[in-house]
């Protein structure tokens, strides 16, 4: 069987090396990632995936499913690349605080579909990202200090199996596979639809405060106080920006779930900081919640690095704040604790995230910039030392990166197990697969 044989099994579009699209298909979101896959399916609806895994499963051939392309780590030579972003229906199920997520469905879709209905999910900040990709792989988010991790809302999943066979899997059907699903990746399945729990957020206050950069000192020390002692109910994030063409700034991020009056009280001592560039604190609509931090909605070439930190104390914040932000243009800090911290009874395999931080550093993704933005990402972790933990949350992980980072040694050798249990002839490859 070849390549070619494809297009006579799914209804869907195939593209192979040499067609027109092709390229443009087999592009990720990070721009400087090259997948260079032997063919793209984009796959009509879940009988497309079945039949398309039937037919790898027959010919030897291994899948690597992307919705949108986001994580995509560019180990996938030679690779069937399977897009589900046809599959993206919602459904809102309000009075069971449920909705029903196809595996192409962006964020932003479930958050316009939730927000009227005084729901939310446990989205990230970029309403782009698609709820399958970045819930396979835990998913941090705004609200994770109060609900955790993403993956342990979800009550069940519809899969494609190795064998080609459509299954529901949920706690009581298989609870290996649904563990392994809840934070382990994407080796494990092809996900086409899945449900998710949703949460009350009859209000949400927060937004974006800027600075001038020679305020960067008073900033990192209003957000120790404030996450010192923060409700689980407030995310705090601080950024120092370096964008192309503009001067250094520094910022704080904000989300409350709860009434704007409590936000303002817990955000207080912001007001203290004089000479804020733009403040847009406020009542924030669910479906809105992606301008908080405004991020790029169009693909962009960029290289990140992300680190847990154990702590943030005097010196860290010192070693952080020595050098200027360029030739990044970003570095992030959030807040994490509280439920990530405590994982509930049942929680999938991301397990607990014990860190108190999470620090990012981006840079742009240009030939002529990334060795200058590797080598100050790697200047950085190895200053702070210590402070760096070493495990990083799977939706972090950047090309070269391996699941061991993510895990612990017991959780990585029962998803081996799983993985080599129910796909044993490697119908499946993750972004950052479990056996490497």
């Amino acid at each position: 069987m070849t390549m070619n044989d494809l297009r006579g099994v799914l209804r869907g579009r195939v593209l192979l090396p040499g067609d027109d699209g092709f390229a443009q298909a087999a592009t990720p979101w990070n721009l400087t990632v090259g997948q260079p896959v032997a063919a793209v399916a984009e796959a009509a609806d879940a009988d497309d995936v079945a039949a398309l895994v039937r037919h790898a499963r027959r010919a030897g051939l291994t899948v690597t499913a992307q919705p949108s392309g986001h994580g995509a780590s560019g180990a996938v030579e030679g690779l069937i690349l399977l897009r589900t972003g046809l599959l993206n229906e919602v459904e809102v199920r309000p009075e069971e605080r449920v909705a029903r997520v196809g595996a192409g469905a962006k964020w932003g879709q479930v958050l316009a579909a939730a927000g009227p209905l005084g729901l939310t999910g446990l989205s990230g900040s970029a309403p782009g990202v698609s709820v399958t990709g970045y819930t396979l792989g835990g998913g941090v988010g705004w609200f994770s200090r109060r609900h955790g991790f993403a993956s342990d809302s979800v009550r069940a999943f519809d899969i494609v199996d190795a064998d080609g066979e459509p299954r529901r899997v949920s706690a009581g059907s298989d609870p290996d596979l649904f563990w392994a699903l809840r934070g382990g990746g994407g080796d494990f399945a092809i996900v086409t639809a899945l449900e998710l729990e949703l949460y009350p957020a009859p209000v949400l206050y927060g937004g974006r405060v800027i600075w001038p950069e020679h305020r960067t000192r008073e900033v990192h020390e209003a957000f120790l106080e404030i996450t010192a002692g923060a409700p689980r109910e407030l995310s705090v994030w601080i950024n120092r920006l370096q964008l192309p063409g503009t001067p250094p700034m520094v910022t704080l991020d904000l989300v409350h779930l709860g009434e704007a009056a409590e936000g303002k009280d817990l955000l207080a001592r912001l007001d203290k900081i004089e000479g804020a560039i733009s403040d847009s604190r406020g009542v924030v609509p669910v479906a809105d919640l992606g301008t908080v931090t405004a991020e790029p909605t169009d693909p962009v070439p960029s290289i990140a690095r992300a680190e847990l930190l154990t702590g943030l104390d005097a010196d860290a914040v010192e070693l952080l704040l020595d050098r200027p932000v360029e030739p990044l243009i970003n570095v992030q800090i959030r807040h994490l604790g509280g439920a990530l911290a405590e994982p509930g009874e049942g929680a999938g395999a991301s397990g607990a995230l014990t860190e108190p931080y999470l620090l990012t550093l981006l840079g742009v993704g240009l030939p002529h910039t990334a060795g200058v933005t590797h080598a100050r990402q790697a200047e950085v972790v190895a200053d702070l030392g210590a402070y760096v933990s070493g495990r990083k949350p799977y939706t972090m992980l950047s090309p070269g990166e391996t699941a061991e980072r993510s895990f612990s040694g017991g959780t990585l050798a029962r998803l081996r197990e799983i993985k080599r249990a129910r796909d044993p002839h490697n119908v499946f490859r993750a972004n950052y697969p479990v056996l490497g």
